[in-house]
């Protein structure tokens, strides 16, 4: 695996360099993911985009770490990261968990008086106003594990493996006591334009939730709905970087609903 930068220290993965792009894309892991689930969005972006992939704690080679269990520290802890990546435009994509953490990275480049990133992906992930109560990380294993084979993650088939398992139960269950703690804040508002992504069949989002992340700027927004679950970033990966590309390359699309092909 690529090693960070030394300015990213062990928090960032930049799988293809791109010193010649136009504008950078910070991508943020679902639940018990990590940094090499964005390899394939790295690789279809550059060398026009330069991508970086957060590596969270607790995971791969930071599986020694502790997990960090809430979300706004682990926003805060990004952030110091991401505040000094000023030299050219910066997007931010989130998955799932990540679409909150991008929600509040972007909510703290506001605060600190930073350029607004130039736009945020919101991917398979209601709007932060949305609650649910669930409290899945409070279960049993089989519990957790049972719903993360149900969403058919790009990596389930290896929670078969014992030793796998064991390595990987921390991260999976410190990430869902993260997200299912978190609790939105009234009255912050972005200011930057909002792609929303989902799967037309994913069980954790409904399309009128996902459709709420308008309510969370005052910039343009789209919902584009995809075919798929609540992994259809997997299976429609080429959809999602022209999806990407596109809107990384004109930044001013908005007001769409639409259903891709």
């Amino acid at each position: 695996m690529p090693q960070a930068p030394e300015q990213f220290g062990t928090w960032v993965r930049r799988f293809h360099p791109a010193p010649d792009s136009g504008v950078r894309l910070v991508c943020l892991p679902h639940a018990g993911g990590s940094a090499s689930f964005y390899f394939p969005l790295s690789r279809a972006l550059t060398p026009e985009v330069d991508v970086l992939a957060v590596q969270y704690p607790g995971r791969q080679d930071r599986r020694h770490e502790p997990n960090t269990g809430s979300l706004p520290e682990l926003a805060d802890r990004i952030f110091e990261v991401v505040r000094h990546l000023d030299d050219r435009p910066l997007a931010l994509f989130g998955h799932s968990m990540g679409a909150v953490l991008a929600y509040e990275i972007a909510l703290r480049m506001q605060d600190a008086g930073l350029p607004a990133p130039v736009r945020l992906f919101a991917s398979g992930r209601r709007a932060p106003s949305r609650d649910r109560y669930e409290r899945l990380h409070l279960g049993s294993d089989e519990q957790l594990l049972a719903e993360v084979r149900r969403l058919g993650g790009p990596h389930a088939a290896l929670l078969a493996d014992p030793e796998m398992l064991e390595v990987v139960m921390p991260a999976i269950r410190g990430d869902y006591s993260a997200v299912e703690n978190y609790r939105y804040e009234p009255g912050r508002t972005l200011h930057c334009p909002v792609s929303v992504l989902t799967g037309d069949n994913d069980p954790r989002v409904s399309i009128d939730e996902a459709a709420a992340w308008e309510e969370h700027t005052t910039g343009l927004t789209e919902l584009q709905v995809f075919p798929g679950g609540h992994f259809f970033p997997v299976d429609q990966n080429e959809g999602v970087c022209a999806l990407l590309a596109d809107r990384l390359a004109r930044r001013d699309v908005g007001t769409r609903h639409e259903m891709v092909p």
